[in-house]
């Protein structure tokens, strides 16, 4: 197994500059105003505890903690608590991966099947024949390395009511209990049928674990290795981590879900462990990294890493991709007629490489600016990264499911606390 601590990072860890809410254009009183939202989601037992971050012009003006990291444990939450970000992984896969397109491995035109071989004769679900048994076509053109960044291959994640679903679901397509990421995507995936034919539909899915794969097949190293080596290590991210490492797990908060009395129980203990009965834990991403899920950090480490991507790939000297790769990347992607995403993002955006990229301010019901990106987490994390405002802001609560409500109700409170 290999080793991801923090001490060991090749760069001085910097946290990013501060700042007075005024000299980078915030209001101290709509501030005070988010503040009071958050702790009344507390107060409300809806949440245990929320760390909100808010960066402009590559300076912190605003980065506070409420309520508790642990409940049972009486641990106040604290502003460099360690978060789960579950799917919050998977803009950070997409960049290692276009490094590797920078190095010239790949053409985002390129079937998969050119690097990952036993993808080479996958066919599309149309049903089931008379006597129950599955029937399939030959798909109308390959998937292409695109698809695998922006969810058009055909893939699904094995979370939905379609058949194709619940064959992932049989064959233990997911993160609980997939061996590794190479059995999953070169053993197991290659077994099910696509979804859809590429290129036609967005569906949420592995894609992103098909990214990590890649990153290995092009650079030689390990995943989780050659993300520590490539982003964490060069942007001073030494409080990022695969999964729960042994170590560090007091600086964990706690999963909470709704107890059914309107209250809150906990689901994950902060050492990644879910109680006893319960399948799955965030602990296993420590030995078994994945693409789309896996990556753990405090508010301030992933503001780093944000912070590059609004800079346009760069960070106190430290150029992980160039600005037209970053471009690239944060531009929709999904094909005239596919339509704007559904959950887990809102109405209005599109999908880039592993981000959602508002193109309709309108549509999404909310306040923001075109071209800004950003993703969630299954646990209610959230970023926002928005060029046109030189904005990072950052909501990280632990809560299952991922709570829509807060994160719009965060993020109108931020937009409105921009007044210059």
């Amino acid at each position: 197994a290999f080793v991801l601590m923090a001490s060991i990072t090749a760069v001085q860890a910097r946290d990013l500059p501060g700042s007075s809410p005024e000299q980078v254009g915030l209001a101290p009183a709509r501030l005070t105003a988010l503040d009071a939202a958050m702790q009344a989601e507390v107060d409300a037992k809806r949440k245990a505890g929320i760390v909100v971050l808010i960066a402009r012009h590559g300076k912190v003006a605003h980065h506070r903690a409420y309520g508790m990291a642990n409940i049972e444990a009486g641990k106040p939450m604290q502003p460099d608590s360690l978060f789960r970000l579950y799917s919050m992984t998977k803009p950070v896969t997409s960049v290692a991966l276009l490094t590797l397109y920078e190095q010239g491995k790949f053409q985002l035109s390129d079937s998969l099947e050119q690097y990952i071989p036993a993808l080479q004769d996958l066919q599309v679900y149309t049903g089931e024949n008379a006597y129950g048994n599955m029937e399939a076509e030959i798909p109308k053109r390959k998937p292409t390395i695109e698809d695998a960044f922006r969810h058009t291959a055909g893939f699904t994640y094995g979370l939905g009511q379609s058949s194709v679903d619940f064959m992932y679901q049989q064959n233990g397509i997911s993160y609980d209990t997939a061996l590794s990421l190479r059995e999953m995507v070169t053993e197991k995936l290659p077994m099910m049928p696509l979804l859809y034919h590429p290129g036609e539909q967005w569906v949420y899915s592995v894609s992103h674990d098909v990214q990590a794969y890649l990153v290995e097949y092009f650079s030689g190293m390990s995943y989780a290795e050659y993300v520590q080596k490539t982003i964490l290590n060069p942007l001073g991210m030494s409080a990022t981590f695969f999964g729960v490492p042994d170590k560090i797990v007091e600086r964990y908060t706690a999963n909470y879900g709704p107890d059914g009395q309107g209250g809150l129980k906990q689901i994950e203990g902060q050492d990644g462990k879910r109680p006893a009965g319960e399948t799955g834990s965030y602990q296993r991403y420590t030995t078994i990294p994945f693409g789309g899920s896996g990556l753990s950090a405090t508010a301030m480490d992933y503001a780093k890493f944000a912070q590059m991507l609004v800079n346009g790939g760069e960070l106190n000297g430290a150029r992980i991709l160039d600005t037209k790769t970053v471009k690239l990347m944060t531009t929709n992607h999904l094909p005239a007629g596919i339509g704007y995403l559904q959950p887990p993002s809102a109405g209005g955006n599109g999908y880039g490489f592993g981000v959602s990229v508002l193109v309709d301010v309108a549509a999404s019901g909310n306040l923001g600016s075109v071209g800004q990106f950003g993703w969630a987490g299954a646990a209610s994390t959230f970023v926002i990264m928005d060029p046109k405002q030189d904005m990072v802001a950052i909501l990280l609560t632990q809560y299952m499911p991922s709570d829509v409500n807060i994160r719009d109700l965060w993020q109108r409170l931020v937009y409105e606390a921009i007044v210059e």
